[in-house]
């Protein structure tokens, strides 16, 4: 099954629509076609991976490749793409070279489905002080009549189906007028049977376009970036785990102090109570806090502990988060992954993140933290080396 889409833009011109595609995850590969190379490499950078692609990587990569070459002309390239659009780019050809472009896009190319745009012409009266053509370089401007005509002529040669609408309309005159940009909506005739999935075949056929542009997206698939975002994500949450919980401790010393001073107790008393161990909602997640003297022993397999001047932080917990147990799936893959990587100190029985804090004072409370999930721990644990270097690629 192939779930992935590949998309190509014939006459993308200045990369704005290529530039709102990109933000579907379910596209793998996206391309553009232009004959003015000009106008695409004035805004193709545009199109480069930014830092939170790199710091959010996606589950599968994204590439985009550009071109400059004329829609009327054949490349392997172009074959088996699940999706070709054209956006008011046919009238900007010359009448004969629409043949061209009809058979180079559904002869040819074959995509699963197509969107072509192109002004309608009967809606250019109500366009205000507008005479001849939309645009100096129109060559023609079809009415709704002869867009359809067209469109229901490539259905038959090439076995597809096809539907209109478009954008732009005056209610009152939707039947006589339509669209003020009229869009036909292709799609491959399956009533008999699946059509074949084209696989392009670029070491025997001329190869007439210009390649101007070509970036790979990060993504999930690369073991490299994987590990680098299941441990930054590991780190940040054992982080913030680590500070909620300090935060309940201190809340729950504040109260209980407060209690005991109202009725009274001696300090025998105060102490039994602060040895005792208590169960509250730290951060609202709902589980066990111990007191340090308690250390690791009896301690539940969801709640935080202390080992010495340090706050352990069970895996088990940290896979519950959504995105730390979207990344690894099971405790046992989270385990293996960060035994085998030296930014994570774990247990010496393997199952909770160590977070060392040298301050004494920090284990009660940590009067500097700023409460955003970035403490000097993580800090200092990012490579912002590796990152530069990838960046810079």
């Amino acid at each position: 099954v192939h779930s992935l889409l590949q998309v190509v833009d014939l006459g993308c011109n200045d990369c704005t629509l290529l530039r709102k595609l990109k933000f579907h995850k379910e596209i793998e590969l996206l391309a553009g076609l232009d004959i003015d190379c000009a106008v695409i490499r004035a805004k193709m950078y545009e199109l480069a991976p930014i830092p939170t692609d790199y710091l959010q990587p996606g589950d599968h990569p994204l590439t985009i490749e550009l071109y400059q070459g004329s829609v009327t002309e054949r490349d392997p390239r172009t074959k088996g793409f699940d999706l070709v659009t054209s956006i008011e780019l046919i009238e900007h050809l010359q009448l004969e070279d629409v043949d061209r472009f009809t058979e180079v896009v559904f002869g040819y190319m074959a995509p699963v489905a197509a969107i072509i745009s192109t002004p309608n012409a009967d809606f250019n009266p109500l366009l205000p002080g507008l005479t001849g053509f939309r645009h100096y370089d129109h060559k023609f401007e079809w009415t709704k009549v002869e867009f359809q005509t067209w469109a229901l002529k490539v259905c038959r040669e090439f076995g597809y189906v096809v539907a209109f609408t478009g954008v732009g309309q005056i209610p009152a005159q939707e039947e006589s007028i339509g669209f003020c940009s009229q869009i036909g909506v292709f799609q491959i005739d399956r009533s008999g049977g699946d059509a074949p999935r084209l696989q392009n075949n670029v070491a025997e056929e001329h190869l007439p376009y210009r390649v101007l542009y070509n970036v790979v997206y990060p993504s999930l698939c690369d073991s490299n970036i994987f590990q680098r975002t299941l441990v930054n994500e590991v780190l940040y949450w054992a982080e913030t785990l680590k500070r909620e919980w300090l935060e309940e401790i201190r809340g729950v010393g504040d109260e209980e102090s407060e209690q005991i001073g109202e009725e009274g107790c001696s300090r025998e008393g105060m102490d039994r109570e602060e040895s005792q161990t208590g169960e509250v909602e730290a951060g609202g997640r709902g589980f066990e806090v111990e007191n340090e003297e308690v250390g690791g022993e009896g301690r539940t397999d969801m709640g935080l502990y202390r080992e010495g001047q340090s706050v352990c932080v069970p895996l088990v917990r940290l896979c519950s988060c959504p995105r730390v147990q979207a990344l690894s799936g099971t405790v046992q893959h989270l385990t293996k992954f960060l035994l085998e990587n030296s930014r994570v100190q774990l247990t010496n029985d393997g199952t909770a993140v160590v977070l060392v804090d040298n301050d004494d004072e920090d284990l009660e409370w940590d009067e500097n933290c700023d409460n955003t999930g970035t403490g000097p721990f993580l800090v200092s644990s990012v490579e912002n080396e590796d990152w530069e270097t990838e960046l810079g690629q």
